[in-house]
């Protein structure tokens, strides 16, 4: 597990020992979300779909129950994928493959640094889920 700069965002990312689609597969299947995501209770796409595209838009619950609008403003089919919460730039997703598997990474804006806590135990979360799905 790693904290770093990535240009104006903070990055917190982790090692998984479990191929690159495995673990993409479940960063972009919103029934997946609330497994994974601390403060996801659920999402939904206004299309009706379950994965997310470029343009996508939905709404997400948090943990409180309130619902927020998103959009996905940023997609890279098996890469990446970043999204605005409630119109408000909120966290970047990635998965790169590596030798040992692939390394997953959650980006933030750096105003948001008191997030990445909630990123890391959602990343925990995913590593667990690539080994023993649900």
């Amino acid at each position: 597990m790693g904290i770093a700069l990535r240009g104006s965002a903070l990055r917190v990312q982790r090692q998984v020992d479990a191929p690159a689609p495995v673990v993409w597969n479940l960063l972009v299947d919103l029934t997946a979300w609330p497994s994974w995501g601390p403060l996801v209770r659920r999402a939904v796409l206004h299309d009706g779909a379950t994965t997310v595209s470029l343009g996508a838009q939905g709404t997400v619950w948090t943990a409180a129950g309130v619902p927020l609008s998103f959009t996905i403003t940023d997609y890279v089919p098996g890469r990446r994928w970043g999204w605005t919460v409630a119109g408000v730039p909120a966290t970047g997703h990635e998965v790169r493959p590596t030798d040992e598997g692939c390394l997953a990474s959650f980006d933030v804006p750096w105003w948001a640094a008191a997030y990445l806590p909630v990123c890391a135990v959602a990343l925990a979360r995913i590593d667990s889920l690539a080994h023993h799905p649900r």
